[in-house]
């Protein structure tokens, strides 16, 4: 059993290559951060480009919710993909709070111009004017480590992106 953790912008395909990735397993489970966001009935921060402290803690809160769903799933036998936005030391902190797990960190990061028509083609978007999807790539590109494997997934369709992480 493995653990995966999956990285990027928002429209960088994690959900889709997570399930897509996950299924090539007989027993595994994808844990995907965004669900303990949508939990919060009243009160939820807005997330943005930049994050004012109940944003920050909110944020916090739901990565580790959701390391304590990896660890669950992992312990009772499941090879575990585990899909969020974890940019920078976000991603430095969730790696560390699993490294007995021995995770493998898959970072997807396609060119702003393939997010912008991504979030374009799909029915949920999540970048504006104010937010523009070069916003996001620039910030993994800056503030994340080279942690694990970085895949430019520009021009790449789901299947190869997970032949290229298993073929790591």
């Amino acid at each position: 059993m493995s653990l995966f953790v999956i990285t990027g912008a928002m429209a960088a395909g994690k959900t889709t290559v997570a399930k897509a990735l996950a299924q090539r397993f007989p027993r595994s489970a994808v844990v995907g951060g965004d669900v303990f966001r949508r939990m919060i009935v009243n009160g939820a921060a807005v997330m943005g480009p930049t994050l004012d402290a109940e944003a920050r803690a909110q944020l916090t809160l739901r990565q580790v919710i959701a390391t304590d769903a990896v660890r669950r799933y992992h312990d009772a036998g499941f090879t575990v993909v585990y899909q969020d936005i974890l940019i920078g030391p976000d991603l430095v902190a969730v790696v560390e709070r699993l490294a007995d797990l021995d995770p493998r960190v898959v970072v997807l990061a396609p060119s702003a111009e393939v997010l912008a028509q991504r979030d374009r083609d799909r029915a949920k978007t999540g970048y504006s004017d104010h937010f523009p999807p070069a916003v996001l790539a620039e910030a993994l590109a800056r503030e994340t480590p080279r942690l694990g494997r970085w895949i430019d997934s520009s021009a790449m369709d789901v299947e190869q992106v997970v032949d290229a992480i298993l073929d790591d």
